[in-house]
């Protein structure tokens, strides 16, 4: 098989069998502070703190001031991902620096947190040295507005640092240790040479009063609540992938500056088509909806008359697609470091089926949603997958080709799994084949949480209670063909080469530039990577006409998305599919992975580019004889 379709099958699953996946972060990675910080004194650099008192949870009295430092005030949160993920990093710092006289503080500011669970957390991430709950003062007092940010104070009670700890959510990446670089000056008498950096994280949550409710046309029982419940807590609810919840008006009301921000920008809900309808789970909110939470926001956040909240919708506790027919898990719990490049491990599960089966459902459920950033799942008949996995002592294997096919060429692509995606369903008459004898490899993308965490991730299936008639195939109309110069800020990229992808019943990669048959399509994925802009699909029918399958606009690579169509599109013989992208190789493009820009080539790393749209489809003139399983065939 060519490597470049070896690295195209790699994302085969995520095209296949995701819908409205989110990938690369969960459904909210952390709100950064875009507002504008405040000129104050508290702001300043080289100037003293004014004195203050404070206590940490063990009641032991500080001052804030001359005579209690060097101190190392460092702000966190408990449901702030990028706080927690440098966990590790404070840790190693404290302790490198606890023997040279520098004190720590882990400060908690944000006003909806309770003490007993800034204790939990702090306990649980082994947080030894004082742990502050502040009401909002001491950040005021030095001039802290996110979390993680740290600020420096000496021993005369002048801050000489504030901001960041370093310049790199991952710690592989990080070239600016300007916290490390701060401390080493104060201890050693030397100007700091940086003394501000911009953190980065989540911004503090200060506490605020509602606006009186007699006296607001907008109010959350009323108007906020029916938006948040139908468009926002299928993630952001207690036990779910989003990291905090808003279930209560007294949730809602702690975030409610962030959900101003991020619905006027359209970041939340995730969903980056150009739609009107024609997709299943189309997560959109009209202008009046977006309005009407800027102006509850604006007003203060009034309650209304709370007892008037219209209930919280039901979401299944269990299986969302009920109890399966069969349940395969993870043979073993896999244990995930605290940090550390995230993981792609896979782990190898005999499905132990005696006979061809047809799947007309699947479900994942990772066993802990902090730390499974995706989950695919492959299938393989060669053995392969097992002798990688007796040759790994640990559980699993680590894929040895990562951005690859895990080490072995599959005969299908079973499940996958992203946050905010819903389980998949085959519409009637359509089904994947397993074959007998095959083995479920569960490939696991781990992203690190900065706490050791534990996952054993399992995957439901529902067969076929009727006659099969199509298959579900997949194709991808891509190119490899890919070379975007540095500095480029609208390079666009068009191609109509088709790839017919293997699975159970056609094993063998294909190619075309038309339709070789008349298919209905059921979904279409674009795909690209980070310095991706935006994409569109089109079908150039036989008679000279269009249709726009697709219309990504603003991509998101943390939000690649599967748009399934309601009414599936039908293409007859000698269609045409073509795909545009645009890409922004410059250095105002924010997410451009390098500075200076470098060229980019066609690769499977994010920091590589891709141009590819997968679309899941059935032959017209496909008739399957279920009863003789893979036999039954028919040509592309």
């Amino acid at each position: 098989m060519p490597r470049s379709l070896q690295i195209l099958a790699r994302h085969l699953t995520l095209g296949t069998m995701i819908t409205g996946a989110a990938l690369g972060a969960l459904c909210v990675a952390g709100f950064t502070d875009t507002g504008v910080r405040p000129r104050t004194a508290a702001r300043e650099i080289n100037v003293p703190v004014r004195p203050l008192r404070f206590r940490d949870l063990g009641g032991r009295a500080y001052t804030l001031g001359a005579g209690n430092g060097p101190a190392v005030y460092l702000f966190l949160a408990t449901e702030c991902p990028v706080a927690n993920g440098y966990t590790p990093r404070i840790l190693a710092l404290e302790k490198a620096y606890r023997e040279r006289g520098v004190r720590f503080f882990a400060v908690y500011p944000n006003a909806h947190e309770p003490v007993s669970v800034v204790a939990r957390h702090a306990r649980e991430r082994g947080y030894t040295f004082p742990v502050v709950k502040d009401n909002g003062t001491l950040a005021r007092a030095l001039g802290a507005t996110m979390t993680p940010e740290a600020v420096l104070v000496d021993r005369q009670g002048m801050v000489r640092y504030r901001g960041r700890i370093d310049d790199n959510r991952d710690p592989a990446k990080v070239r600016q240790r300007d916290l490390q670089e701060a401390l080493s000056a104060v201890l050693e008498g030397r100007r700091v040479a940086r003394p501000t950096a911009p953190a980065y994280g989540c911004a503090i949550l200060f506490d605020t009063k509602p606006a009186k409710t007699q006296e607001a046309r907008v109010t959350y029982a009323r108007d906020v609540a029916p938006i948040l419940q139908q468009n926002c807590l299928v993630c952001h609810r207690q036990g779910e992938v989003a990291p905090f919840a808003l279930e209560t008006y007294a949730q809602a009301r702690v975030w409610a500056r962030q959900i101003k921000i991020y619905t006027q920008n359209r970041r939340m809900p995730p969903w980056r088509a150009n739609s009107n309808g024609e997709f299943h789970n189309e997560r959109r909110l009209t202008d009046q909806q977006i309005a009407t939470l800027a102006a509850w926001v604006d007003a203060g956040a009034p309650p209304g008359d709370l007892k008037q909240t219209p209930p919280p919708p039901k979401f299944p506790s269990g299986w969302q697609l009920g109890e399966p027919d069969v349940v395969l898990e993870m043979p073993e719990t896999y244990e995930v470091p605290a940090e550390g490049r995230d993981v792609y491990r896979c782990f190898v599960i005999p499905t132990g089926f005696t006979e061809d089966r047809w799947v007309t459902g699947v479900e994942v459920r990772p066993g802990n949603r902090a730390v499974v950033h995706h989950v695919i799942g492959y299938l393989d008949r060669s053995g392969r997958a097992r002798q990688l996995d007796a040759a790994d002592p640990g559980p699993g294997y680590n894929n040895p080709t990562p951005g690859n096919v895990p080490g072995f060429v599959p005969v299908g692509m079973l499940a996958g799994w992203a946050p905010g995606n819903a389980p998949q369903v085959m519409p009637p008459g359509v089904g994947m084949l397993v074959p007998r004898g095959a083995d479920l490899v569960l490939e696991v993308h781990y992203h690190m949480n900065g706490k050791p965490e534990k996952d054993r991730t399992k995957i439901g299936l529902h067969f076929a209670k009727g006659p099969i008639e199509k298959a579900m195939h997949t194709m991808a109309v891509l190119t490899t063909s890919i070379r975007i110069p540095p500095g480029e800020a609208n390079h666009v990229i068009r191609t109509n080469n088709i790839v017919y992808l293997p699975d159970a019943i056609n094993p063998m990669f294909r190619m075309g530039l038309s339709l070789g048959q008349d298919i209905t399509v059921l979904s279409v994925m674009p795909h690209m990577h980070l310095i991706g802009r935006s994409m569109k699909v089109r079908a150039i029918l036989p008679d000279g006409s269009e249709r726009l399958l697709v219309d990504v606009p603003d991509w998101d690579f943390n939000w690649q998305m599967t748009y399934v169509f309601k009414q599936p599109v039908r293409l007859p013989r000698g269609t045409r599919l073509e795909v545009e992208a645009r890409y922004d190789n410059s250095s105002s493009n924010p997410f451009n992975p390098n500075t200076p820009p470098k060229e980019v080539r066609y690769g499977e790393q994010s920091t590589d580019e891709m141009c590819v749209a997968f679309l899941n489809y059935t032959q017209d003139s496909q008739r399957l004889n279920t009863n003789s399983g893979a036999a039954a065939t028919a040509s592309r």
